[in-house]
């Protein structure tokens, strides 16, 4: 399966899931962001008092794995149902903006270097 077809069908299955459940009117573009940053505030707990140099060793254990992914997930389905809710097509969105990062950060220019922002 293509990527832009896995994303539509992930569209679709979070759309069906909130419109089974009659969500729908409380999925304004506010409300989504709040509970995506919300989302990241749980995976970012996981991690806050974890060594950087430790993160992918202790995150390799199932239960923190799997806690990690399921907070993943939550993030993905949130910006998901913001993209659906706002009418952008995430799969054209990443494209785009990979290929503005291709040409902004050359990789001949920027290997080993930590980007700056402007």
């Amino acid at each position: 399966m293509t990527e832009e077809r896995e994303i539509a069908q992930l569209t679709r299955l979070v759309r069906e899931f909130s419109t089974e459940r009659d969500w729908q009117q409380f999925h304004d573009p506010k409300s989504v962001i709040l509970a995506l940053v919300g989302e990241v505030g749980e995976l970012a707990e996981l991690f806050q008092w974890v060594p950087a140099s430790e993160a992918v060793s202790r995150f390799a254990s199932p239960e923190r794995h799997a806690r990690a992914a399921e907070e993943m997930a939550d993030i993905l389905v949130y910006l998901v149902c913001l993209a659906d809710v706002l009418g952008v097509d995430l799969g054209s969105a990443a494209r785009a903006k990979l290929a503005d990062s291709h040409r902004r950060f050359a990789a001949d220019e920027v290997r080993g270097v930590a980007p700056e922002k402007p």
